[in-house]
Formats: C-alpha cells, sequence, structure tokens
C-alpha cells in the first residue's frame, strides 16, 4: 500500500515503535508497511542513534531543570499546555517525563497553569476520568464507528474511527464524504493489511455496520467480516456506553481538533486527523494507562489479512441449505427470515443439544437464528 507524503514521517515512528516492542516479528512488519528489511533496519538503527531525529522528525530535546517551579520548568509546562490545550496536570507531567524532563507534581502543574490564566472550565470537563473494563491482549476486540458528521466547504465529512480495546490505539481515523459499505470495507481493508485481523469488533447498530429495523441480522459488512473470520458483536440499542472507549475517543477528538474550526475540504481535515493520530498514539498519555501511550501497549496481530476469502466449511453433521431470495431460508416445510445480505451464501443448520426440535443456525461462526419448531415463529 502506497504511503500518503504527508503522512510518511508518522508511518516511520510508528513502525519503529511497533518493531522495537518485544518478540516483534521485523519481516512481517516490513510486509504490512511495504519496505525493505534494509530499510526497517536503516530506521531502527538511526533511531537507536539519534531517536526521533534519526527519522528526520522533529527535534525533541530533553528538558531539563535543576529546581521545580524555576523559570524554565514553568516555560516547558506552558509550552505542552500551549501545544495541547485540553490536557491537565497528569498528562502534562507524564509528557515531560517521556520528553526527558523532570518529574513535575501534577498540583504543582495545575498552580502554574491556573497563575498564567490557562485553567479553563472546558478543560476541566474533558479531564473527568472515565471507568472501564478491558480486554487483556492487543487485538481481541476492537470499537469500530463514525464520528457525528460536520460540514465542510466542500460537503460533509464523517470521520470513521477504530480503536483496539486494550491499548486504546487508533488503528484509523480517516475523513469519509460518504458512510457506504464499500468506502467502510476499503478503509478496514487497508487497516487489516497493516495492522492484522482482530479476534472480534464490536459497533453500534446504525448503517452500515448493522440493521435499526432488525438489530443483530448480518449486514454486507458483516457478512464479509464473518468470512473473514471476525467475530461480529453490536451495542445493545440506545446503549452507546457498549462502545465507549470508541465514544470517548471521539469526544477527545471533537475537543482537541474539531471544536471551532471550519474546513476548506476533507484533504484538509484529514491532514489534521494525521496529524493528531500522531500525538494520540505516540505522545498524548493516557490516564487509563497510568500514563503510558497507546503505541506502547499494541503490538500488531498474528492473524494476516487473506487476499481471497474462502467458503464456510461445515460439520457432516450440520444440514447444509442456500439463502433464498430477500434472504429466507427454508427448513422443515417452513421460511425462516435470515438477512437479505445472506442471499445466496450457505448455512448449517445444527440440532441444539438437549433441546428437541431445536436447532441453530450458522453462517461461519456466527449463529443467525434459533429454530423452534415446537413454535410459530416462522415467516
Amino acid at each position: 500500500m502506497p504511503w500518503k507524503a504527508c503522512n510518511t514521517m508518522t508511518l516511520k515512528h510508528e513502525f519503529v515503535e511497533l518493531a522495537r516492542q518485544e518478540g516483534a516479528n521485523l519481516r512481517d512488519l516490513c510486509r504490512r508497511f511495504c519496505i525493505s528489511p534494509t530499510t526497517a533496519y536503516k530506521w531502527l538503527h538511526r533511531f537507536e542513534q539519534h531517536g526521533d531525529q534519526g527519522l528526520l522528525d522533529r527535534s525533541r530535546k530533553p528538558l531539563n531543570s535543576p529546581a521545580i517551579c524555576s523559570p524554565e520548568i514553568q516555560a516547558a509546562v506552558i509550552a505542552v499546555r500551549t501545544e495541547h490545550p485540553t490536557w491537565g496536570g497528569r498528562k502534562i507531567n507524564w509528557r515531560l517525563q517521556h520528553l526527558g524532563g523532570p518529574a513535575v507534581a501534577p498540583s504543582t502543574i495545575n498552580s502554574i497553569l491556573k497563575r498564567h490564566g490557562l485553567i479553563t472550565p472546558e478543560a476541566s470537563e474533558a479531564a473527568k476520568p472515565w471507568q472501564r473494563f478491558e480486554r487483556e491482549e492487543p487485538n481481541a476486540l476492537w470499537q469500530a464507528d463514525f464520528k457525528g458528521y460536520f460540514e465542510t466547504l466542500e460537503g460533509r465529512c464523517s470521520p470513521l474511527t477504530m480503536l483496539d480495546d486494550h491499548s486504546r490505539f487508533n488503528l484509523a481515523l480517516q475523513a469519509c464524504g460518504k458512510t457506504a459499505t464499500e468506502v467502510v470495507q476499503m478503509h478496514m481493508t487497508e487497516v487489516f493489511r497493516r495492522y492484522g485481523l482482530p479476534a472480534q469488533i464490536n459497533f453500534d447498530n446504525g448503517a452500515p455496520w448493522g440493521s435499526p429495523s432488525a438489530p443483530g441480522q448480518l449486514t454486507a459488512l458483516g457478512v464479509w467480516l464473518v468470512q473473514l473470520g471476525i467475530r461480529v458483536s453490536h451495542s445493545r440499542p440506545y446503549h452507546p456506553q457498549t462502545n465507549g472507549k470508541d465514544e470517548r475517543f471521539h469526544r477527545t477528538l471533537q475537543i482537541e481538533v474539531l471544536r471551532g474550526r471550519c474546513f476548506e475540504s476533507l484533504d484538509k481535515v484529514q491532514q489534521a486527523l494525521d496529524g493528531w493520530r500522531t500525538v494520540y498514539n505516540h505522545q498524548r498519555p493516557h490516564e487509563a494507562l497510568n500514563g503510558a501511550t497507546p503505541v506502547t501497549r499494541y503490538r500488531p496481530s498474528k492473524r494476516a489479512f487473506p487476499e481471497q476469502l474462502s467458503a464456510p466449511e461445515y460439520t457432516s453433521e450440520d444440514e447444509v441449505r442456500t439463502v433464498d431470495w430477500n434472504g429466507l431460508l427454508r427448513f422443515r416445510g417452513r421460511r425462516y427470515k435470515l438477512s437479505n445480505a445472506l442471499h445466496r451464501h450457505q448455512v448449517g443448520i445444527r440440532a441444539k443439544p438437549g433441546k428437541d426440535g431445536c436447532f441453530e443456525v450458522f453462517f461461519a461462526h456466527h449463529r443467525c437464528l434459533v429454530i423452534d419448531l415446537n413454535s410459530t415463529d416462522a415467516v
């Protein structure tokens, strides 16, 4: 996949961060980032020798000061705050340490900010902690959604976001003019080629992720993901907190990038998103990660993206049927509604253990329907 010129330095830095993690498969990363092993070793060597400057990125000189609250420390605190106006004392402290500077108590930082008039009600609101559960390892669960649209001078923009549940690593941040299935599938394919396949992706019930009128039914996008071996799940209707990490990501994106800005075009939006994605993944200390950055807790999936899909396989005990027009399944003289997206696909029907007359309908690993011949639920 060709690299965008505006994003080359970001991708260099991201490659180095991932390649230096314990157990990283360098050859596999080279294939995913479309670079040669020679180039990879050159970048790693330069990074070891010169840090970020070795990647021709901007200089990040250590901030050293002999005493707390000295003019130098106050200037360093104000500089970080100026660059990131919504960050509070804890994040600024972590960031200063990441840059090689001194540890400054968050309370001291907040005092400095107050003295200089840099504490606002909006910043305090943005700093409120959120409490959530998380998966134990990267790629066990991703969350994906479109952030609410906004207008540019060129037309409507709906940012597509994908987040790893364990690390909070942002996998995709794409300015989209349309939210159609083919657009989402194209961008997801890019992400899968670079980072591999997750075990599960959670969505809400809106298009193109789900069917608002029939929650739980597979869409065309869902069928494709199931064929890739990914578990597809959806939030409970009217419960956006099920996708809470991505919702929180949207809130941060709105506060730190989009609020109060008017963009000329989707390209201008994408430039702003690319720059902030670097900050979010590599620089911004995350409070839920105890001040670590998302990239330090993320590693690519070992499941590579297959360029060709395989047909689902079923056991000899399954009764295999082909789904008719309008997503209808014929079984034992009755018709059952599955999903229009499953037209011409084969599903496996297997008896439910311990329940006479009950059957489960599977498309690959995904359970689509439970049939009870003792009821009248047929179409």
